[in-house]
């Protein structure tokens, strides 16, 4: 028998194998009394795509002013990612448009951020880092957007478990973003977006990898009739 949405919700909060990141839980103390408000994950959505987005304008005037205020607001816009989908656990409020809108919200801000980080570097660093900043931000942003789809449709076939990331005391890969304002603060923003534009390819390839073999997984324990 399976369990009620509310039995579920109480497991997820009370069983500590599902406790997960430090910025989750922080995340779901905080949004615990918006659960009968008429505020929903939607509304939570909407306001993480705009810290985002600020984010993104920020990097774009390529100044060390401005880069440092969109590596703060990106924190933000990152913390307020798992708002959301806390509330739609504990309140019931979830939906396939919900979903959708969130990973297209992840996707958008991810892409446009590494691009604005191009464009506010421009043409006087394309010798130095030997490719257009703009070519090289899309290609990293593509391909985390690509990392936090691949993960989510992993989650979906195969449970949370599968596509549960790499984590160290509370942390996981994605986290690394969380440390953007030492970047900026040491104006490392051109080696930032080479070694992003080199290990998110590499870190998707593998991603992808792990994908087909849960697909294969699948599809080998699948009835056949």
């Amino acid at each position: 028998m399976h369990p009620s949405v509310s039995e579920s919700n109480h497991l997820y909060l009370s069983n500590p194998a599902f406790q997960g990141p430090w910025d989750a839980r922080l995340a779901r103390r905080l949004v615990t009394p918006l659960k009968d408000t008429w505020v929903t994950p939607n509304h939570l959505t909407t306001v993480r795509l705009a810290f985002g987005l600020a984010a993104a304008a920020a990097f774009l005037p390529g100044t060390y002013g401005w880069s440092n205020l969109g590596a703060l607001l990106l924190i933000v816009s990152n913390f307020l990612d798992h708002t959301d989908g806390e509330l739609a656990r504990i309140s019931g409020k979830s939906s396939r448009i919900g979903h959708w809108y969130d990973l297209a919200s992840d996707a958008a801000v991810t892409i446009l951020l590494f691009i604005a980080m191009g464009a506010g570097l421009g043409s006087d660093d394309e010798t130095a880092l030997q490719a257009p900043p703009v070519a090289l931000g899309a290609l990293a942003g593509c391909a985390i957007a690509l990392i936090f789809f691949l993960r989510m449709r992993i989650e979906a076939m195969a449970g949370k478990a599968a596509s549960k990331q790499a984590s160290l005391v509370g942390f996981e890969t994605e986290d690394v973003l969380y440390l953007l304002p030492l970047v900026t603060l040491f104006d490392g923003v051109a080696p930032f977006l080479v070694a992003a534009s080199i290990g998110a390819p590499l870190f998707a390839m593998w991603v992808v990898i792990d994908y087909r073999q849960v697909l294969r997984r699948l599809q080998a324990n699948s009835p056949i009739f």
